[in-house]
């Protein structure tokens, strides 16, 4: 059954964006497309849809605002915030009110997608920068020393349980070059395989 989604954001070329985007998986299908919170609010009520993904900033109610209402009304939907500028306070709130996803856009089109599918399997996908601002900063600050911004790319996906060819296909690179990165990765952070390494994302606050 493919996966139900609403896209909400006031600029036009954003939603034609994201309408092709989804049109080209076939395990994804767009039931709403709103340009402002009170639509997207209402058409969430309305279709009852898998994932809600809208910005955090349109005309009349903003994203934060929606993603309140739908919690207080135990709305079933997940919600992510797809953002182009988003502040540590927005970040916070959205974190602590529970919201799924939150992937900026300047991000790959891919990772919103895996976004989605992500928060379908129950899990949270939220940026690096959002965790930092909303969880305890010194342990996220120390693992971050530790890796690179590519090796934090392929961790982020093994926690959510990307395998090999996928994070390859994500990142443009070969399956042989992630088997790589992962071995650097393992050593650096002294820990032995996949499973230690997705709890170790989430202990030190990296998805």
């Amino acid at each position: 059954m493919a996966i139900r989604v609403i896209i909400a954001d006031d600029h036009p070329i954003v939603l034609d964006g994201l309408a092709y985007l989804f049109s080209e998986e076939s395990d994804l299908e767009l039931v709403a497309r709103c340009t402002n919170g009170d639509d997207a609010l209402a058409a969430t009520r309305r279709e009852r849809p898998d994932v809600l993904v809208l910005d955090v900033r349109m005309p009349g109610r903003s994203g934060i605002d929606v993603l309140r209402t739908l919690i207080e009304e135990k709305n079933a939907s997940q919600v992510v915030l797809f953002s182009g500028q988003i502040t540590d306070a927005e970040m916070v709130s959205a974190v602590r009110l529970g919201v799924a996803g939150i992937v900026l856009k300047e991000s790959a089109p891919q990772e919103l997608l895996l976004c989605i599918r992500a928060v379908v399997a129950g899990e949270r996908w939220i940026e690096g920068g959002a965790v930092r601002a909303a969880r305890d900063r010194g342990a996220t600050d120390d693992a971050l020393k530790l890796i690179t911004r590519r090796e934090l790319e392929i961790v982020r996906m093994v926690a959510v349980g990307a395998r090999n060819k996928q994070i390859g296909e994500h990142l443009g690179i070969s399956e042989g070059t992630v088997k790589m990165h992962l071995h650097t990765i393992y050593e650096k952070l002294e820990i032995s395989g996949r499973v230690e390494l997705s709890i170790y994302a989430r202990e030190h606050a990296l998805v």
